[in-house]
């Protein structure tokens, strides 16, 4: 039998560890090593016994869990996932912990209702699974930046044969998970200022991914910034979907949009992958360049096969690049991708292909 994922858990709230450590027990793959009250006790216990992967809290006595987690990430990388309250907009203390080597962002639960716990469940769940695969690298001090039943993107798009088309326009999309925010700064920074409309899906919590799009905006040359809905898909643009939203692409005519929705998880996900490739399927087709970077689990893997049947062309982030190869390879054996790329040649094959009309 395979053996558990140990974590160690590290919040100063006792209700927080509590609730983090029935959640985590839940799940039959995951064994709750301990639960500390802050960084200093979780020093002296992983001398004695070291875990798969941590849960981390930031804003903690004593020591600070940005501080632990750099000394952490230098000295003796562990797996870390990071679990937050709700940042204010604009607040990027917990994307510096990206940086500093976290392979995952999950909101801190809390009391609510069955179907918040349930989804809270599945998120840290998967998030701690996640970074039980990580490809960790120590930081060096530079940029790196049984539960519900699973449902696909029929929860929230009927799929459908590719509309008729009035438009040549290309658009690109991409999804990605674990890892990922460090994989869409590569590939964005490698844009040129005129590139194709681009539609983006990162698995992220609500509130996140305001202070991601406008951290990406600030180093790139194209504009980056949270998708509203109505929004129109520009050349330069990039959509980043809303964290605990869907993203949908759609036309009106020869105007690509994009809709930004509610609904239930989709691939376990909330945005999900596979709801913005099967709308890319539906309303643009043979229109759209699409990649699939890395990420744990399969979302996006069936909505890349519709779109490639749609005519869209298709690619998938390679295993030597991945932080967690899982997402593309599940695209990969869904038949669903032409080519498989590096990270840093997905940007100029996009470009290409969206370019060559």
């Amino acid at each position: 039998m395979r053996k558990p994922i140990r974590v160690l858990i590290i919040d100063d709230s006792a209700v927080v560890r509590q609730t983090l450590a029935q959640l985590l027990a839940s799940d039959p793959d995951i064994e709750v090593m301990a639960a500390v009250v802050d960084p200093l006790v979780a020093v002296e216990k992983i001398k004695s016994e070291v875990p798969d992967v941590i849960t981390l809290d930031i804003e903690m006595p004593r020591m600070d869990g940005l501080t632990f987690l750099r000394k952490l990430m230098s000295q003796h990388p562990i797996p870390v996932v990071v679990c937050s309250s709700l940042v204010e907009p604009g607040d990027e203390t917990t994307l510096r912990a990206l940086e500093y080597g976290a392979v995952e962002i999950v909101t801190k639960p809390k009391v609510g209702t069955k179907k918040f716990l349930e989804e809270s469940s599945i998120r840290i769940c998967d998030a701690v699974k996640a970074a039980a695969q990580a490809r960790i690298k120590p930081f060096r001090g530079g940029r790196s930046m049984e539960v519900a039943p699973k449902l696909s993107a029929d929860a929230v798009l009927a799929a459908g044969k590719p509309q008729g088309l009035r438009t040549t326009e290309k658009i690109a999309l991409v999804g990605a998970s674990t890892g990922g925010t460090e994989a869409l700064r590569v590939f964005l920074e490698a844009l040129p200022l005129d590139c194709p409309p681009l539609a983006i899906v990162q698995h992220m919590p609500e509130h996140f991914t305001q202070a991601f799009a406008n951290r990406l905006n600030a180093g790139c040359r194209i504009s980056v910034r949270e998708a509203r809905d109505g929004d129109s898909m520009l050349r330069g643009q990039a959509l980043i979907a809303p964290g605990n939203k869907h993203m949908l692409l759609k036309r009106s005519g020869a105007r690509y949009y994009v809709e930004v929705k509610d609904g239930p998880l989709v691939s376990r996900h909330r945005p999900s992958v596979d709801v913005l490739f099967r709308s890319g399927a539906n309303y643009a087709g043979k229109n759209v360049v699409a990649a699939i970077m890395t990420g744990m689990g399969d979302d996006g893997a069936r909505g890349m096969r519709e779109l490639f049947d749609a005519g869209a062309f298709t690619i998938a982030q390679d295993e030597a690049s991945c932080v967690v190869f899982g997402m593309p390879q599940e695209a990969i054996k869904h038949g669903g991708v032409h080519k498989v790329l590096s990270l840093e040649a997905i940007a100029g094959e996009m470009v290409r292909r969206c370019n060559a009309g």
